[in-house]
């Protein structure tokens, strides 16, 4: 039989990096740390990490049971919310959310979970969703409002990501430029018309996206300011600094002197969506995602 307490010291070596770095975050000694791996590795008659000067990798044998770790802690915290639902007759819901889709879509949400689900004791916490989705896998979060641009969703290491997305919004990009601009007119442009100019971009991930698609269009964005919030990047462009790449989701509250033109399709779209554990039955969450789906596209034609 395997030790739960074994896997929980090898998700923190994953987590951590490093047996030092794990038995602090832990309150164990390394020594214990080291113990705790070997004996794990001992039982499974497999390496779990690969030690060296550097810190510690995750073996493929590792990472397979990290991922049966963060679904053993999702299903014992799941057993705690539960027993305790039991002794309080409240219900407890964890919603983690990215800021502009918070502020978008969380108020209408919530209002209809408490009108049908009045009991429910509600926590929100504000996070990108390489940061959240891990949570949902780890049970420290029940529901998760994120996003992708394309590929995996950043769900971290194991294999599979025990996670079930619903999709609720496709949020294309839009370039916002000033009203003065010579292309501020157009009910749509592309890519190509832009390549001289210069960017003003609101989060990292937003540039590395622009980056692929102006690759694609034959040329290589000139960026001359990063932020990580987009109502700041659309202040710099008032401003006169670049013109910028904004989800548009995030083009509210409307700045003056601005104008937001779409991109001729294909053209950069943020996926949004809703994360929780799969197999999951709570008729909380349940009522949370329906209420996010039916409310996603109003509110969406309100921000346009």
């Amino acid at each position: 039989m395997i030790d739960v307490q074994r896997l929980r010291v090898l998700r923190a070596v994953a987590e951590h990096g490093s047996f030092n770095r794990a038995a602090t975050a832990l309150r164990l000694t390394p020594s214990a740390v080291s113990q705790h791996v070997a004996a794990l590795e001992r039982g499974l008659g497999a390496q779990v990490v690969a030690r060296s000067t550097r810190g510690v990798t995750l073996t493929p044998a590792g990472r397979i049971m990290v991922g049966a770790a963060e679904s053993v802690a999702a299903e014992l915290e799941h057993a705690r919310q539960r027993v305790d639902e039991l002794s309080t007759g409240r219900v407890r819901l964890t919603v983690a959310t990215f800021t502009s889709g918070g502020r978008l879509l969380l108020p209408g949400a919530i209002a209809r979970l408490m009108a049908a689900h009045p009991r429910t004791e509600l926590h929100v916490r504000e996070g990108e969703p390489e940061v959240t989705l891990p949570l949902v896998r780890r049970g420290a979060v029940d529901v998760a409002l994120a996003y992708r641009f394309d590929g995996p969703l950043p769900v971290g290491p194991g294999p599979g990501s025990g996670l079930e997305w619903t999709p609720v919004l496709e949020d294309p990009l839009h370039v916002v430029l000033p009203e003065g601009h010579r292309l501020a007119g157009r009910d749509v442009l592309d890519l190509t018309e832009l390549s001289a100019e210069p960017w003003v971009l609101g989060c990292l991930k937003t540039e590395s996206y622009l980056r692929r698609f102006a690759e694609r269009a034959g040329f290589a964005p000139e960026v001359r300011g990063t932020t990580t919030d987009y109502f700041f990047a659309r202040s710099l462009v008032a401003a006169g600094i670049g013109i910028s790449l904004i989800p548009s989701i995030a083009l509210t509250p409307a700045i003056p002197g601005l104008r937001d033109v779409p991109i001729q399709p294909p053209g950069p779209v943020r996926h949004i969506g809703v994360a929780t554990i799969a197999d999951r039955d709570r008729p909380h969450i349940t009522t949370f995602v329906e209420a996010l789906r039916e409310q996603a596209p109003q509110q969406h034609r309100q921000s346009d």
